[in-house]
């Protein structure tokens, strides 16, 4: 008996939909994890390459002068524009740094001595690149003492990883390889117009004179100097847009977790008990105390108008400077790392060894009293030089920060830091207000009348800021040499200069100098 299904309708297999194009995804930079991200790429690539081309046009020249100040405001100016208005208000606790950068900046454009100029141009570094750090987070003022190197150091460094950072983010390398291809055919038809329009060019010359001197002109074009320094700008350019990718990237960096400066530096552990602590500081404090006595008793009340018996003042001034400097800083760093380290539990025991350690901070500063008065005596014997006036800076701004420290030792230490860093920008600003090569030559003029030889030669050498003291001293008759200021030649500083390297001391130099050129013509003509 057979059995007959009923037959089902057989269903038919869904039909795939008609595939469309599946449009091909944007290609992204290659990964490369350990270069930082960046904000704003683009822009932050397109100010560095116009800050280049800025630097290109004023930097790029013999002198500096005005040129660098601009430079530094254009700088500023980018990284607050490309910050906007919230990175300025995360920037705002640090934009006191803006005031030391803008005066050591603006000083380039004020003062001549090579030394005045390298110092400031470094210390104008060092603030940008704090400045950059400090842009978007933290406080200067919470670093500690190491913390200040490290951070100008890390911030050099790191900041050379973003210029390559800038360019993976902005420019898509894998679009300019896929319309290379069609750049081809442009480059032979380039290559079949050469010699096409090479021919015709040597025709064409035939037939017409003026038109052959026009080629003439082109052929004589000096292809490779022209090559030379469109490649030395285009390198120099590239340079200076690297430098400011660098600051401009840092300042507006992604963050990763905390950084220097956003935390109080943590407080170390003490390891060193009150009793070996202050038998150290007892018995440096009894070994300067001493010493102070026997500076006091010569150098401060007695007759130090001669070097003590059997020295000469070079060997007994010189000698004993580096000498004192060198216990004055030992002594810094020693109250320091035993502020650090000594375990002060109860109140007693602070106001026993902030006491000790304050006599030391005290007599301290009687060494530092007595190095500068071993200079001055060396100075009044062989008169003044660029390295004796920056190293008095240097002792006045050592004493400050020893005071300093003594105040810290009782009131918020953990700002001895910001103190001594504010100490060394006082230190510049002082030294350039002070004008060192004018002061040289005021002073070394005025020991005409107690030494028999002033060295001219000297005093010749030093920068356009002494020559109007020089020309006050041949005025005075203070200066005798027949050729007066005829020795003094600067170049092209008064003649050929552009405005990018005009400074205030260089154009007053030159005035000075015309006036006693127009004064020594007027004389030999009567």
């Amino acid at each position: 008996m057979s059995s007959t299904f009923p037959s089902t309708p057989v269903m038919a297999a869904p039909t795939a939909p008609p595939s469309l194009p599946l449009a091909t995804p944007p290609s992204l930079p290659l990964a490369t994890p350990w270069l930082p991200q960046s904000r704003a790429p683009r822009l932050t690539l397109g100010a560095a390459l116009a800050l280049g081309v800025l630097a290109e046009v004023l930097l790029d020249r013999a002198l500096w002068g005005v040129s660098f100040p601009l430079m530094v405001l254009a700088l500023v100016a980018m990284l607050v524009g490309l910050g906007g208005r919230e990175g300025w208000q995360r920037a705002r606790p640090n934009a006191w740094l803006l005031l030391p950068l803008l005066a050591v900046s603006g000083f380039v454009a004020v003062r001549d001595s090579p030394w005045l100029t390298v110092l400031n141009v470094l210390t104008a570094g060092t603030l940008l690149l704090l400045l950059a750090h400090f842009w978007g987070a933290g406080r200067v003022q919470r670093l500690g003492l190491w913390g200040y190197p490290r951070v100008v150091l890390g911030s050099a460094f790191r900041g050379m990883l973003h210029p390559p950072a800038l360019v993976r983010d902005s420019v898509d390398l894998s679009a300019a390889k896929r319309h290379a291809p069609s750049l081809l055919p442009f480059v032979r038809g380039l290559l079949l117009a050469l010699p096409v329009l090479a021919v015709f060019a040597l025709l064409l010359s035939s037939a017409d004179v003026v038109f052959a001197s026009a080629v003439q002109r082109v052929w004589d074009v000096d292809l490779g100097a022209l090559l030379g320094t469109s490649v030395a700008r285009a390198v120099g350019v590239g340079f200076s847009a690297a430098v400011a990718a660098s600051v401009l990237g840092h300042a507006l960096r992604r963050r990763k977790g905390r950084e220097a400066g956003e935390e109080e530096v943590a407080s170390a552990s003490p390891r060193l008990g009150l009793t070996e602590a202050l038998t150290l500081i007892l018995a440096v404090d009894a070994l300067f105390l001493a010493f102070a006595g026997f500076q006091v008793a010569y150098l401060f009340i007695g007759d130090a108008s001669s070097p003590a018996p059997g020295y000469s003042y070079a060997t007994y001034a010189r000698r004993g400077f580096f000498e004192l400097m060198v216990v004055s800083m030992l002594t810094l760093g020693l109250v320091m790392a035993l502020a650090r380290w000594t375990r002060r539990e109860s109140p007693l025991a602070r106001a026993v060894f902030h006491a000790g350690a304050s006599l030391m901070v005290a007599l301290t500063l009687v060494i530092v009293a007595s190095a500068v008065k071993r200079m001055a005596l060396y100075e009044e014997a062989f008169g003044y030089t660029r390295l004796r006036v920056f190293t008095h800076v240097f002792m006045f701004a050592l004493g400050g920060v020893l005071a300093w420290r003594g105040v810290t030792l009782w009131w918020r230490p953990e700002r001895f830091a910001v103190g001594a860093f504010v100490a060394a920008l006082g230190a510049v600003l002082a030294v350039n207000v002070i004008n060192p090569d004018a002061l040289i030559v005021r002073h070394n003029i005025a020991r005409v009348a107690e030494v028999p030889h002033v060295d001219d030669d000297y005093l010749y050498s030093l920068s356009a800021d002494a020559i109007p003291e020089l020309a006050r001293g041949f005025a005075s008759g203070q200066l005798t040499d027949s050729v007066g200021l005829g020795h003094i030649d600067l170049g092209n500083a008064c003649e050929g200069a552009s405005w990018p390297e005009w400074n205030l001391s260089r154009w007053r130099a030159c005035r000075t100098l015309e006036s006693a050129t127009s004064s020594r013509v007027s004389a030999g003509g009567s």
